[in-house]
């Protein structure tokens, strides 16, 4: 079952331009899925740098001139070039072909920006536009629903639907969005082979971790720690590896699409934190499948701070994949007066606390509109489509 995403539209708009696509993502988000339909109706070639086969042909067309490369690859309208990481010449092979003005579109597919980034975008600045996808959002998975109709408004979903909003959500918290998660019905043992097989593997293939068991054990501590500040020299001590490693590894980490980190919002006044940072997980699934958590019920102990990393994924997510110009941050005073969210954009700037039941205003709120004039919505599982729809 395919699960239509938002980004297509976006994909399919780029294709009418000149200019090389660069689709980034984690592994088994589905970027090969996505793409292979334009490959179709385009009448495409996808190679796989994977494969040792299609790695060869790439190659050997890099040999030719950009003219005779292209009828050496069947002159297709479309080239996709899948795990281009995989090929550290990609870069400098396209760069020849788009400035010998081909009209082959070409799309390069990369699980992880560890070295398509450094060795790629250099060759081709100017030349590409870059997507990424993330897993799944929650408003791709609703919409996909057998009861949801294009013509339901947030106000009839969470009145009218609401049991099967809430439990959608519920599911989507503990299992997260990776398509195949989504679809199988097997999501435990799915997302525990994610987490044993594919997470790392690029961080691993990197060469810059001589060992897997450390950035394991970085990885269970920072599950635990999901949506709290986080003290890097703690880490360190608890690892027992020095400082600029742990930091090393929070950047594999980042750069692969595990983790994300955001900042503490501050203008300076002088009773505001604003040097603090926290960390979140793109994926709640894959935070969950590390602490072996797969609890669907309401009231597991660690509910409004699961609640909080999935609300601040989903805005991230979005941020992410529409390209936004908007930064997101949490905000906290020295009394411990705090805001889960705050997204700042060109116009527009905006709290939100997340409960997962109702509540009054916190003190949070109260503190940051004090400070700032903006009152901080308070966003509930009940509420939660009011902020990503």
């Amino acid at each position: 079952m395919y699960i239509d995403r938002d980004i297509e539209a976006e994909v399919a708009k780029l294709l009418d331009d000149s200019k090389i696509i660069m689709l980034l993502g984690a592994r088994q988000v589905g970027k090969t899925t996505m793409i292979e339909p334009f490959v179709r109706r385009e009448g495409g070639l996808l190679l796989n740098c994977d494969i040792e086969v299609d790695k060869a042909r790439i190659l050997a067309a890099s040999t030719l001139t950009p003219q005779d490369a292209m009828r050496s690859l069947g002159s297709p309208r479309l080239l996709v070039i899948d795990e281009a990481q995989n090929l550290p010449e990609i870069g400098r092979i396209v760069k020849g072909w788009y400035d010998a003005r081909v009209t082959t579109k070409i799309v390069l597919l990369g699980s992880s920006s560890l070295n398509l980034l450094d060795q790629t975008a250099e060759p081709l600045t100017g030349r590409n536009e870059k997507i990424h996808l993330t897993p799944l959002l929650f408003t791709e998975v609703l919409r996909n629903q057998s009861w949801y109709s294009p013509q339901f408004t947030k106000e009839h979903l969470q009145n009218q639907f609401a049991e099967q909003v809430q439990t959608l959500l519920m599911q989507h918290i503990v299992y997260g969005g990776y398509p195949e998660v989504v679809t199988t019905g097997d999501k435990e043992k799915y997302l525990l082979n994610i987490t044993s097989d594919y997470l790392l593997r690029d961080v691993l293939q990197s060469g810059l971790v001589k060992s897997p068991e450390p950035i394991k054990q970085l990885l269970s501590l920072l599950a635990h720690q999901t949506g709290s500040k986080v003290n890097v020299s703690e880490l360190s001590g608890t690892l027992g590896i020095a400082r600029p490693t742990v930091e090393n590894y929070l950047e594999l980490l980042e750069r692969s699409y595990v983790i994300f980190r955001v900042g503490s919002f501050s203008t300076n006044l002088r009773n505001e934190i604003g040097s603090d940072r926290k960390i979140f997980f793109w994926d709640t699934g894959v935070r969950n499948a590390l602490l072996k958590e797969f609890s669907l019920s309401p009231l597991r102990s660690d509910i409004g701070s699961l609640f909080e990393t999935w609300v601040v994924g989903e805005v991230a997510k979005q941020n992410l994949m529409s390209g936004s110009k908007n930064d997101i941050y949490f905000w906290r005073k020295t009394d411990g007066a705090e805001v889960d969210l705050v997204i700042r954009g060109t116009d527009t700037f905006k709290a939100y606390e997340m409960k997962w039941s109702k509540q009054n205003a916190t003190r949070g709120t109260k503190s940051f509109t004090n400070a700032y004039g903006i009152p901080a919505e308070i966003i509930t599982k009940d509420t939660v489509l009011d902020l990503l729809m």
